[in-house]
């Protein structure tokens, strides 16, 4: 059996932050996990791929944003194309318009914390 896939858009090597401990927490639950950033190479021992396109799956579980609005906004296209069954939009990443131009790509929209979706929480996770 497959694990379940997950695109952290928006991880960070930093462990206060949320793109950061959304890895760590898709990784404890068994997720096979994909971080994007463009700046980093690898992050919590994983390598890290620049761009979406990048990533060798054909079709994800889920993507989840930990991205300001207007940057997510201009990547919905590219969110797009990764054929993702579902789009986490966690707190801060949503804005009216970037959910509305969503819906119009077809887009499975969630806003809420994927961290606690996967039964964890964004405290439990360590900053050390």
């Amino acid at each position: 059996m497959n694990k379940p896939t997950v695109i952290i858009l928006g991880a960070s090597t930093n462990r206060s932050k949320y793109g950061n401990k959304a890895v760590r927490a898709y990784l404890k639950q068994g997720y096979d996990v994909y971080p994007v950033n463009p700046k980093a190479d690898e992050i919590e021992g994983l390598p890290t791929y620049h761009r979406l396109a990048d990533i060798p799956i054909d079709q994800p579980d889920r993507v989840s944003v930990y991205l300001p609005p207007n940057i997510g906004l201009g990547l919905l296209e590219e969110i797009r194309e990764t054929k993702a069954k579902e789009v986490w939009f966690n707190p801060g990443s949503e804005s009216p318009e970037l959910l509305s131009r969503s819906e119009e790509l077809g887009l499975n929209v969630i806003t809420a914390c994927s961290i606690v979706a996967v039964g964890m929480r964004p405290d439990d996770m360590p900053d050390d």
